[in-house]
């Protein structure tokens, strides 16, 4: 396996250094994840407690990666995850979730991200997962990104579609193969912008805009956890190397 070359053009990284921008609703979070990331020599170029706010300031920095809540004031990680790689799809995203189920993740695929963890997830995990994101792995299932196409494909089997219009169907169908959404527009002689409106209606639809937020685990509780995943305290990332 080949490991691409990380970004060189803008203000991204040059080899041997990940820039990472944080955003999280919780000060103390964000704090707690710069320390960590500053100490493994990762460098933090800018972090956030608002959808609204990270959507315009990330591409503007041009991070390696950025790191997502799933769960925002005003909005989700998902829907910042799109927005910004609507602008700049060089951009890589890790979701950062407060629980775990088949639509939360074919959700992150749909927008775009490298990877989706559970937030109990340990530092070491956790670092380790960014520095596979920056050079250009995936931490989803093995696997997970081609049953997601595969099922948006067999939309008569997929009961979750029926909401969709037959023209948002055919944007997700794009999507999950990891067109952009320039590349969508071209292939389906679309402006730009009525894609990203379709992939907002869609993702809306689909349940993750202004979503109320979950009840985040604390000392002691635990995290919903899909089969197949280790029952230790720091939650494993997934990886595949798609």
């Amino acid at each position: 396996m080949q490991t691409p070359a990380p970004h060189r053009n803008g203000g991204r990284s040059h080899a041997g250094s990940i820039r990472v921008f944080i955003v999280t609703g919780h000060a103390m979070v964000r704090q707690g994840l710069r320390d960590l990331f500053e100490t493994e020599g990762i460098e933090v170029v800018g972090e956030s407690g608002s959808a609204a706010e990270a959507a315009y300031r990330i591409p503007a920095l041009k991070p390696d990666v950025a790191v997502l809540d799933d769960m925002l004031p005003d909005g989700t990680g998902i829907e910042v995850c799109r927005d910004i790689r609507a602008v700049d799809p060089g951009i890589r995203c890790l979701i950062l979730a407060s629980y775990d189920d088949e639509q939360a993740v074919r959700g992150a695929v749909l927008a775009g991200a490298s990877g989706y963890v559970l937030k109990r997830i340990g530092g070491t995990e956790l670092v380790d997962g960014i520095r596979l994101i920056a050079a250009g792995q995936s931490l989803f299932r093995p696997g997970v990104k081609d049953l997601v196409a595969e099922s948006l494909g067999r939309t008569a089997t997929a009961p979750w579609m029926d909401s969709l219009a037959a023209r948002e169907q055919e944007v997700l169908v794009l999507i999950a193969r990891g067109l952009t959404n320039r590349e969508v527009g071209q292939q389906m002689n679309l402006p730009e912008t009525a894609v990203k409106n379709y992939v907002s209606s869609v993702l809306e639809k689909l349940g993750f805009r202004r979503r109320p937020a979950a009840p985040r685990d604390g000392p002691g509780e635990t995290a919903a956890r899909e089969p197949g995943l280790s029952t230790s305290p720091s939650f494993p990332y997934q990886e595949s190397c798609q």
